[in-house]
């Protein structure tokens, strides 16, 4: 019967070797090149060289096409605005239209008149009262009727817009508390 062995009954630590300085001369003679390596490489450096300012370029020339391509389309929108004034312009009541309005001219004759207010009577603003040279003192603390109309506004469901032209209702005075 042949002796066996049995096995271990923990694992061997792997014992490695204690990191020193590493031997550059020895890796890099470990590599070995061939001729056609060095070529391919060489090729691949030149390409890179060749190709890298010839595709940025490219890319500028693109941008500056876009950029141009844009200029002409606002140039165009702009050109047909242009000619749709001078078409509107050749029509003669649009001229006379245009040196009443823009420029205030007259046909002989006519009185114009030019209003600086015209507002209707409605919505002119009325002249408030002048302020009284008592001071006045209010009865209610002022830091309770903040907080109460914070928590109002917060809870309040909907908002009412006030109608234009139309005068708020008089204040109600709230009792005293």
């Amino acid at each position: 019967m042949p002796n066996t062995t049995a096995p271990p009954s923990r694992a061997r630590p792997i014992r490695r070797p204690a990191r020193g300085p590493v031997d550059v001369r020895g890796w890099l003679g470990g590599i070995r090149l061939s001729g056609f390596m060095v070529i391919m490489m060489g090729l691949v450096v030149l390409a890179a060289f060749v190709l890298v300012p010839t595709i940025g370029t490219y890319v500028d020339q693109r941008q500056q096409i876009a950029a141009l391509q844009a200029a002409v389309e606002v140039s165009r929108e702009d050109v047909a605005d242009l000619e749709a004034q001078r078409e509107r312009f050749t029509d003669p009541a649009y001229i006379t239209t245009q040196a009443r309005e823009r420029l205030y001219y007259v046909k002989p004759g006519e009185v114009v008149y030019l209003v600086d207010d015209d507002l209707p009577a409605a919505l002119v603003p009325q002249e408030q009262a002048p302020v009284s040279d008592e001071v006045e003192r209010t009865r209610t603390d002022w830091m309770s009727q903040f907080v109460r109309s914070v928590v109002q506004a917060g809870l309040a469901q909907t908002v009412k817009a006030p109608a234009i032209g139309v005068p708020d209702p008089a204040p109600t005075e709230s009792p005293a508390p």
